[in-house]
């Protein structure tokens, strides 16, 4: 996304710069694809995921308010169960006075410690392997959390956390398509967590912070916690907030990436909430809706899949979920959710471009076996993100 012309950066700028923005214009300009120079596409996400309000005048106090909310969230969810936890620890009162780890009662803090602690191990599965081919999860980030890693502390971080828990949870894994698992069969990942390299106190990982974001979002969402997957729909967001080329917004990539990803969550949750399969707002009226867009626009394709009995959970399940994250290279996720932020009607568009996808490769599945076809849409052939994303705009134009 950087070959972008002048012409182009200008036209960002110049709606970008007015007191207030109109957002028809942005959305048309962002639907093409949006610059990284100069932080364009980090302020554009934030007006279109509506974490930044059109009127420019209200920006700096909104992220201060924002801003100064998450920290308090660090507060009240990882910081003060740490302290709790290292006193407690240490006290040896009579514990029949004192809430303590075998107390039966739902309400104790201990009961709450240890029902989180599930739901977090289950997360630093996901958040470790984040893009495995890529070195920048892994990397120490520049603006480690000083709230949580100040050497004064003695608290534990959730890394520690992890690493102190016995629990052997039950994994919260909750793959739901009954097929393929959510995570791509074809991404390598490290075997062991001892194959990652071990920051030094007081640096944090990439991961880490995308670990909290997570966390965070489980502890003020009980309704839906953490799905696996979330993490492959908050790893491009937080990647494109955390790599900003302007400092000041970069410093907060943590905290914006919170309220972005908890603003796209409101859109797409209901994919994630297994009660909602079959509702009108659920997936499989989604995937069905794939379907009977496909049937629509190539009878011919529609039939044949319809015959070989594959079924759109197969691989829509996963192409819907998460917003095609798992099949594409992360610069091309990247480019695509700039189309799909943009799309007013916003995830009408993603329909289309599965069905693009499927259209593209319409010779090879008309000639494959069921085998063969399944290989093909489980670990999709084609790499150019805009060849698929001109040939969804032309089957929106033929509607």
């Amino acid at each position: 996304a950087r070959g972008f012309a002048p012409l182009r950066i200008a036209d960002f700028q110049e709606v970008l710069g007015e007191p207030t923005v109109a957002l028809t214009k942005l959305r048309e300009l962002c639907f093409s694809g949006i610059p990284f120079d100069g932080g364009l596409r980090c302020l554009c996400w934030k007006i279109l995921l509506n974490y930044l309000p059109l009127e420019k005048a209200l920006w700096s106090s909104l992220l201060k308010k924002q801003r100064d909310l998450y920290s308090q969230f660090l507060k009240e969810m990882i910081i003060q169960p740490g302290i709790a936890k290292a006193n407690l620890g240490v006290s040896r009162e009579d514990v029949t006075l004192e809430d303590h780890p075998l107390n039966p009662n739902p309400d104790s803090r201990w009961n709450t410690y240890f029902k989180d602690n599930e739901v977090l191990l289950q997360i630093d599965k996901d958040v470790r392997r984040l893009y495995p081919d890529m070195a920048f999860f892994q990397r120490p980030t520049d603006y480690p959390c000083l709230l949580i890693l100040d050497p004064q502390n003695e608290f534990e971080t959730l890394r520690r956390r992890v690493e102190q828990t016995t629990l052997k949870s039950q994994t919260v894994a909750r793959n739901r398509s009954g097929v393929t698992n959510v995570s791509s069969p074809l991404k390598s990942t490290p075997s062991s967590l001892s194959e990652y390299e071990v920051l030094p106190n007081g640096c944090e990982a990439h991961w880490e912070v995308v670990e909290r974001i997570l966390f965070i979002y489980a502890k003020l969402n009980p309704g839906i916690a953490y799905v696996q997957g979330m993490n492959e729909i908050v790893g491009p967001l937080y990647y494109t907030f955390a790599t900003d080329p302007n400092s000041e917004w970069k410093e907060h990539a943590e905290a914006d990436t919170f309220f972005c990803f908890t603003n796209l969550m409101s859109e797409i949750r209901d994919n994630f909430i297994k009660s909602l399969d079959d509702s009108q707002c659920g997936i499989t009226y989604k995937m069905e809706k794939v379907y009977s867009t496909l049937k629509e626009k190539d009878v011919e394709l529609y039939l044949k899949l319809q015959e070989q009995n594959i079924k759109p959970q197969f691989f829509a399940f996963r192409w819907l979920t998460l917003l095609l994250s798992q099949e594409f290279l992360l610069p091309d996720v990247i480019r695509i959710w700039d189309s799909l932020f943009a799309d007013d009607k916003r995830f009408d568009f993603l329909l289309l471009v599965c069905c693009a996808m499927l259209t593209l490769i319409r010779d090879q599945l008309l000639e494959g076996d069921f085998t063969l076809n399944m290989r093909l849409l489980q670990d999709y052939p084609i790499s150019d993100v805009h060849l698929i994303l001109k040939k969804a705009k032309e089957l929106q134009d033929s509607k």
